[in-house]
């Protein structure tokens, strides 16, 4: 076993964990560190900055890009903290310079142990931003952990369907909805994208949930039950936080989805090589007041798919900053037909894992596909 990984109830031993680490940077350290740097890049600066970074020469883009990152996390920091890491910096460059202070009839010798005072001061600043960020991941784990809760342990079974659902947030808690419910024999199957991500959008995520799920059996029609959402988003939402939909029905031996889609992407049926978009829905839910739904249907053919995703799909950028794109993902889908639900969802999720490469998630990705089973 790896000596950084103790069994649950053991300490880890410093020194072999530390020469682990060591192996694994000093094999990957290039690739380590252009990642760091961009997830800094991305943290820190603006879009505007990080454009001019790029047109600059080497020795500039460092100088501007230290500059800019000093800049930006001095005023991410408390108060307190803020005043801790200027005295530190000051420390560590007064004992660089070695500077005799005169003051009265005595002389102050600022030495190098000025720069162990700085350091010191550093290191507990760092303590302190980690002991946040530690608080901080613990209660977005528990988040995560009621979101997976909240979701089907396993796709329904559903006699001449093959089903396959798949969600996976960007960070610790995100924004896109999986969903599926069996109301007295009619399987409901939900793909909804909150607007922005972590835990704004992830508690809005549970709240079109729970909606849902207690308003489907109440309402008449899909439409109706989009309307319904969405006038309780109106009444209910925050300002420019909003919601696009994909509510599908499906019921046992039958070859017709029924569905309405509030402003999300348009689903695709794949048939053999053949890919047809369905119509574009209505708003988002949560944006407009009264806003009208209109119901869809597609009849699928036994081995068709039906492909409904999220813009995580299509919006997944790589290193360079380029698009997975909708023709990347038209081409993929029109070599995947005849084939299974799951097989169709793991070769978009490995196509796009292979695009990006060791570029980070920039959004949550959830695909759902339904097939017509023969």
């Amino acid at each position: 076993m790896n000596s950084a990984q103790a069994p649950p109830g053991r300490e880890r031993d410093v020194w072999p964990t530390l020469r682990d680490d060591v192996r694994a940077v000093r094999t990957d350290w290039q690739a380590s560190l252009r990642r760091t740097l961009s997830d800094l890049e991305a943290f820190y600066l603006d879009e505007e900055r990080r454009r001019r970074l790029v047109k600059m020469g080497w020795v500039k883009r460092w100088a501007l890009r230290s500059w800019w990152l000093l800049r930006a996390l001095f005023f991410k920091l408390t108060p307190a903290r803020r005043v801790v890491f200027v005295v530190a910096l000051l420390l560590l460059i007064a004992s660089r310079q070695a500077v005799a202070i005169r003051t009265g009839a005595s002389n102050v010798q600022v030495d190098s142990s000025t720069g162990l005072v700085g350091g010191i001061l550093l290191v507990v600043l760092l303590m302190l931003e980690l002991k946040d960020k530690l608080l901080a991941r613990h209660e977005l784990e528990a988040g995560r952990a009621v979101q997976r809760a909240l979701m089907p342990e396993s796709a329904p079974v559903v006699p001449g369907w093959d089903i396959w659902l798949y969600t996976q947030p960007a960070n610790d808690v995100g924004g896109d909805l999986v969903d599926a419910l069996n109301v007295d024999g009619r399987v409901f199957v939900a793909l909804a994208d909150v607007a922005g991500k972590a835990l704004p959008a992830a508690l809005l995520m549970a709240k079109v949930q729970s909606t849902l799920r207690a308003l489907v059996s109440e309402v008449s029609g899909l439409p109706a039950l989009a309307a319904r959402v969405n006038a309780i988003l109106c009444r209910d939402g925050l300002p420019n936080r909003f919601a696009t939909l994909v509510y599908a029905e499906i019921r046992a031996g039958s070859n017709r989805v029924s569905l309405v889609n509030a402003g999300h992407l348009p689903p695709l049926v794949v048939s053999g090589s053949r890919l047809q978009e369905l119509p574009r829905g209505g708003m988002a839910l949560g944006m407009i007041p009264g806003a009208v739904y209109e119901a869809q249907t597609a009849e699928l053919a036994p081995g068709d798919l039906l492909v409904v995703y999220s813009d995580g799909v299509t919006e997944a950028t790589n290193e360079a900053g380029d698009f997975f794109g909708d023709d990347r993902l038209r081409r993929l889908l029109a070599g995947l037909g005849g084939g299974t639900a799951a097989a169709a969802g793991q070769a978009i999720l490995a196509a796009v894992r292979e695009f990006i490469g060791d570029a980070r998630p920039y959004d949550d990705l959830s695909v759902v596909v339904l097939r017509r089973a023969a």
